[in-house]
């Protein structure tokens, strides 16, 4: 069967014409005449979607809506309104309903609305059991997606982790430069051996050296005794070199004769030591730019890029953020103890339009004051900081000087639907919301222009 449907409607003769079309197709249908009736029915059978009129004696569709997005922030909403009440539909819309139908409807324009209601609820279906495999499978669940471009990185590591190649990690900061090289090191034979990280940018030029090569007594002030540096530590394992791209000129040589011999010196010592470690480096910067202004060595650079592992910001895989956001849920709620259910669509909805500068690391930060702030069992818009709700009420405005030769109204309004549709990861049901259209009004836009996915 593709799915169970209940429709709230209190005209009897509308229930019948949609109980008719929709059991054509296949789908279970359940009908009652009122938003009472829907929640009594809801507490004793399970539907997919609820298909509910905006208009209704006693209680309204909103009414409905509100109570059952409170309860099951999973649950599909498709409101039906008259002409006269649009605006309202669209109000609903940004409360967390799926979309709208306009009465009187049209059976194809019913059909394909209950088909796109029925292909977001898989959607979510199979983000909720693929969240479960790889937490039983211990991956890194805030670190792989099904985005396409974090299905590469993971692919990438697959290939990379069982060999002993140097790896170079691209990315903004946030975005789990360090998780990867963990997992690098993990499904490597390197496994059950150390496996050190060190920020560059954090240690000072005068003691990096030490602190990767270890130092003799008494060969610096204070010095009092020998000690080992990360590369004699991570024996047989990994080290990690984050925001390698800070390294001073001189270190850079050093780094590099360790890694071309094999072997380093000691702080003061007079001895090679040999190392078996594998390296691992990171860096928000473009290195290649960094070479041509004198900042960084171009022949460390090529034995530090042997393989190049690029991570894309949280915004370019925007179709990750509902699974990432319920994994911090869980984890946040567990540490805490307390017993949250998860984000509510409204919330939800903020989160997935949202630009995230901070990437995951500001994604995991903002569900982790959402869970304390929480009053209800899910996290509500309420409950997310300012910036977020900030940037969604500014989403629209343009501010900018009109250039001497003025603009083009099709040319702004194509570039517009093209970054929405980038941001939605080319999902018209995701983008149509920024835009502020209905899902046809966007798919027409999309043929006018000649947009397509590239």
């Amino acid at each position: 069967m593709p799915g169970s449907i209940l429709i709230v409607d209190d005209e009897k003769g509308q229930r019948e014409i949609l109980s008719a079309i929709l059991q054509k197709q296949g789908y279970r249908i359940v009908t009652v005449p009122g938003g009472r009736e829907a929640l009594k029915e809801l507490e004793s059978a399970e539907f997919d979607l609820i298909l509910t009129d905006l208009k209704m004696q006693g209680m309204s569709g909103m009414e409905l809506m509100e109570k059952i997005l409170g309860e099951n922030n999973r649950q599909c909403v498709v409101m039906m309104t008259a002409h006269g009440t649009v605006d309202s539909a669209v109000e609903a819309m940004k409360m967390g309903a799926f979309d709208y139908l306009e009465k009187p409807l049209e059976r194809e324009d019913l059909l394909l609305t209950v088909q796109r209601a029925f292909e977001h609820i898989n959607l979510l279906h199979e983000n909720t059991l693929l969240h479960k495999k790889l937490k039983e499978t211990m991956a890194l669940p805030n670190m792989i997606g099904e985005h396409p471009k974090m299905k590469e990185v993971a692919r990438i590591i697959s290939k990379i982790a069982p060999t002993s190649s140097t790896v170079l990690i691209y990315g903004e900061s946030g975005t789990g430069k360090e998780l990867i090289a963990k997992a690098v090191h993990d499904g490597s034979p390197r496994k059950g051996k150390p496996f050190f990280a060190i920020n560059c940018a954090a240690i000072p030029d005068t003691l990096i050296e030490s602190e990767l090569f270890g130092h003799e007594k008494g060969s610096f002030t204070g010095a009092a005794s020998r000690e080992i540096g990360l590369f004699e530590a991570a024996e047989g394992g990994t080290v990690f070199l984050d925001e390698i791209g800070e390294m001073n000129v001189a270190m850079q040589a050093k780094l590099l004769r360790a890694i071309q011999e094999k072997e380093i010196r000691r702080v003061g010592g007079k001895v090679n030591v040999p190392i078996d470690v594998r390296i691992i480096s990171a860096t928000n910067r473009d290195l290649e730019a960094e070479i041509k202004k004198g900042n960084f060595r171009e022949d460390l650079f090529y034995r530090l890029n042997v393989i190049r592992v690029t991570l894309p910001p949280l915004r370019e895989r925007g179709s990750d953020i509902a699974a990432l956001a319920d994994f911090f849920v869980k984890k946040y709620s567990a540490a805490s103890g307390i017993s949250l259910k998860g984000i509510a669509k409204p919330a939800l909805k903020i989160l997935m339009n949202y630009s995230w500068p901070g990437n995951v690391r500001q994604l995991e930060s903002v569900i982790e004051r959402g869970v304390l702030m929480a009053e209800s069992d899910y996290i509500q818009p309420e409950d997310l900081p300012a910036e977020v709700h900030e940037e969604m009420t500014h989403l629209g405005k343009l501010p900018f000087e009109f250039p001497p030769q003025g603009i083009s109204i099709e040319e702004l309004e194509r570039d517009l639907i093209l970054k929405a549709m980038e941001r939605a990861d080319w999902i018209i049901s995701k983008a149509a919301p920024l835009l502020g259209m209905s899902y046809k009004t966007l798919q027409y836009r999309l043929e006018k222009f000649g947009i397509e996915k590239p």
